[in-house]
């Protein structure tokens, strides 16, 4: 079976993102949770707060596309519903005071390295 190179890509970043969130102190709760609308990349809590992490991962580029043009306001919207839902159907998970929603932007060059991460919490 062959492996689909953006999604081979879109673990990557979604590792490196965890990675940098654990280093901060965060925990993971579940990681591509399917909702109905779609996949949550990371749920993490750190005691406080119960995050919702969108991670977009590209290659480095001259053409400079950044992982940011994806996340639109249609794109935000979904990530919402994919929260209210996974919210409503897993209950065996962390109680937090505090709901965000956080944006992480990971740029990989061709041999598969970090170029850079970008953490924008409470990004939408």
């Amino acid at each position: 079976m062959a492996i689909d190179p953006r999604r081979h890509l879109g673990d990557i970043g979604e590792q490196l993102a965890l990675e940098h969130l654990e280093r901060l102190g965060y925990e993971l709760v579940t990681r591509n949770h399917r909702t109905r609308w779609g996949e949550i990349d990371l749920v993490v809590h750190d005691g406080r707060s119960l995050v919702f992490v969108e991670v977009k991962t590209r290659r480095a580029s001259r053409q400079g596309r950044g992982p940011w043009e994806a996340l639109h306001g249609p794109k935000q919207r979904q990530v919402r519903r994919m929260a209210a839902a996974f919210l409503a159907e897993v209950s065996e998970r962390p109680r937090a005071a505090e709901l965000r929603f956080d944006a992480i932007g990971v740029v990989i060059d061709p041999r598969g390295r970090l170029v850079a991460l970008d953490h924008v919490e409470a990004a939408f």
